[in-house]
């Protein structure tokens, strides 16, 4: 893009009065990208950075397959309740009584360790014909996990109770990555989501691997997870690619990403996000800032109604957004409402 250049076509006016009119505009954009680089820069809370909480390695396993899918679940079952045990005896009893929780829970993946990563499956992974893969945006650890947790337990209800007869599905919360804070400087660059997209593609071939032959894959990227989509798209696995409330990809289009997939973008009507400034630029090797706006016709996306839920809303039961979610999951895409 043009980061806040002034081009007009010269020679047009003698009077100079088009690019007097161009001033304005240009001004107002090179402002809201200073103001970016701003915030990006001096915010000196270190990334949000909570206690680096002791715990356990995590389970050494092969990748799954169906038919060690239980073993590993209780690998790393075993390895949250081993974590548990060891964020008691350090005092962080919050942490230790999530940990015994995830603990009961069908876990693909879990690490303790620092912030938390987790990969938890809500439904039968092993024979799914519709499997929904949530990536959460900033803040996002075990600490906060319980929080993450109910949007993915909110779409696995709504898709229980309405796919048909002999459909079966599963959702995956994907916490597979150091998510920034929202107050931080690595919160407006793309160095969070370039180191977490190898592991989102692993997560995909894994899926891939288990699920039914032929499974509908759809990734649903919320906030900053959509830049972490974005970051792993050219080439996924998968066929609906859905971003929610999301600040911008990276990516100047849709065509941009470079994938097979369906590419959906929804912002509900009281998301703060809209008055994020869609600009970006090249700093000390790092993107700061994410581009064009993914529910702008300059992008591309199949934009569908959110109704009027703000930023941690689209998996509100009841919410319209949760009902095109879930069509866009099952596979009914006429039905979506635009």
């Amino acid at each position: 893009m043009e980061q806040g250049r002034e081009r007009g076509t010269p020679g047009t006016r003698p009077d100079g009065a088009e690019a007097t009119a161009h001033r304005p505009a240009g001004r107002l954009r090179r402002g809201l990208l200073a103001a970016l680089v701003a915030a990006a820069l001096a915010v000196p809370l270190a990334g949000a950075a909570g206690p680096r909480v002791p715990a356990p390695p995590p389970a050494q396993l092969p990748p799954p397959a169906v038919a060690g899918l239980d073993a590993t679940y209780a690998a790393h079952r075993a390895n949250a309740a081993e974590a548990a045990r060891t964020a008691a005896a350090y005092g962080y009893r919050d942490r230790a009584a999530t940990e015994r929780s995830l603990s009961a829970r069908q876990l693909l993946y879990f690490d303790g360790r620092g912030a938390g990563l987790v990969t938890e499956v809500l439904g039968d992974l092993g024979h799914a014909d519709r499997v929904a893969v949530l990536v959460p945006g900033s803040d996002t650890g075990i600490d906060t996990y319980d929080r993450f947790r109910a949007t993915a337990l909110a779409l696995h209800q709504r898709l229980t109770r309405e796919a048909p007869t002999g459909m079966r599905t599963a959702v995956v919360a994907w916490l597979g990555y150091e998510t920034p804070g929202t107050v931080s400087p690595s919160v407006a660059t793309t160095g969070r989501a370039e180191a977490a997209a190898p592991g989102l593609r692993v997560l995909v071939a894994d899926m891939r691997s288990v699920a039914a032959p032929r499974a509908r894959v759809s990734l649903l990227c919320h906030s900053y997870g959509s830049v972490v989509c974005a970051r792993a798209a050219a080439g996924l696995d998968v066929d609906d690619l859905v971003f929610l409330g999301s600040p911008g990809t990276g990516a100047g289009t849709a065509a941009d990403l470079r994938t097979r997939a369906r590419v959906w973008a929804a912002r509900g009507a009281g998301d703060w996000v809209e008055h994020v400034p869609h600009l970006d630029a090249e700093l000390f090797g790092t993107t700061v800032g994410f581009g064009t706006d993914p529910v702008s016709g300059e992008y591309g996306a199949r934009v569908f109604a959110a109704g009027d839920g703000g930023h941690s809303d689209y998996f509100a039961p009841g919410s319209l957004s949760l009902t095109n979610v879930t069509r866009i999951v099952l596979g009914h895409t006429q039905e979506v409402t635009r």
